[in-house]
């Protein structure tokens, strides 16, 4: 049942290792994801009443995945659903519970879909709800007081009191609870004992990023298909040639430093591209951006990792002729 309290924040639950569990309470990665219901994790916080600060709390469960397993199925979903909250009179804010893996992706999707005009806060934990110091509880507490803090808006990460934007949010590193960084981005802020220090902006709608219906992305049948490919020492064009013969609509491609290219792999972009797929560069590099030239014949992500352009470049075929 709904609270009738006039401020609410709903926290939607979609799986990961913040609800995983083990047999064992010393096992940090020998864990099954997604085994927790949110509403179970939320209960199990005794400091939960004080965080919320009169705030009354909603939970709906709309997945149960390890995010490894993300789907553009889900994605629909959960765009929905925060879609449909973000209306709601009394919403403060939404928490999104989510596996750290593609975490940054689902982030940029639903940044560059919705621009929502309030907080939508993803957050995690890199250690199962059965851990003997899980860090999800903590990582949820910091979620919601990010959620409820005045002014706050877009599509936010939350992960060992850091607060990422969902542009620049990527995961970094297979093990330690600090996983994510904004790169030389930068965090937008801090979460220190309940209190957000915010250190700059918040996310605001891709640059370039033309507006698409959310109805579009939500009732779509069938989406485009875009892949990634990566430049390395002695690339060559087959599997661009392969994914064109199957019909790939578009591809992105890791390429090595400022956007540079093996010349066969190249070839093959190039031909690709004349055979009507949408090609974008990316980098390889964690930090920094592709430095276009004038005359470039392949158009880079604007900044974007490889597997946001590869989001972004989806939402872009989606758009009607």
């Amino acid at each position: 049942m709904a609270p009738s309290a006039e401020k609410k924040i709903v926290v939607l639950g979609t799986g990961g290792t913040i609800a995983g569990t083990a047999a064992s309470a010393g096992d940090n990665i020998g864990y099954t994801a997604a085994q927790v219901g949110v509403a179970q994790l939320l209960d199990a916080i005794p400091a939960l009443p004080t965080v919320l600060a009169g705030h009354a709390l909603l939970t709906e469960q709309v997945a149960q995945i390890d995010s490894k397993d993300m789907s553009v199925a889900v994605w629909q979903q959960l765009a929905g659903r925060v879609a449909h909250w973000l209306t709601q009179p009394g919403v403060q804010g939404i928490i999104v519970t989510h596996g750290t893996d593609t975490l940054e992706e689902t982030a940029y999707f639903l940044q560059a879909l919705l621009d929502p005009p309030k907080p939508v806060v993803l957050t995690c934990a890199m250690r199962p709800a059965t851990a003997v110091a899980p860090d999800g509880p903590q990582n949820l507490l910091d979620a919601i007081a990010v959620a409820r803090c005045p002014g706050a808006r877009g599509v936010v990460a939350v992960c060992a009191g850091t607060l990422h934007g969902a542009l620049e949010v990527q995961k970094v590193h297979p093990y330690q609870v600090n996983a994510f960084s904004s790169g030389d981005a930068g965090p937008i802020g801090y979460v220190e004992e309940g209190r957000l220090r915010l250190l700059r902006d918040w996310p605001k709608a891709p640059t370039g990023q033309i507006p698409i219906a959310i109805e579009t992305v939500v009732n779509a049948t069938h989406w485009p298909r875009v892949e990634i490919v990566m430049n390395y020492a002695g690339a060559s064009g087959a599997v661009v040639q392969a994914l064109v013969a199957q019909g790939v609509q578009g591809l992105v491609v890791a390429a090595t430093g400022n956007g540079t290219l093996h010349h066969d792999l190249q070839d093959a972009l190039l031909a690709a591209q004349r055979a009507g797929v949408r090609v974008v560069r990316a980098s390889r590099c964690p930090n920094g951006r592709v430095l276009a030239q004038p005359g470039d014949p392949i158009a880079d992500s604007q900044g974007l990792s490889a597997v946001k352009a590869r989001v972004a470049l989806m939402l872009a075929l989606m758009q009607p002729p």
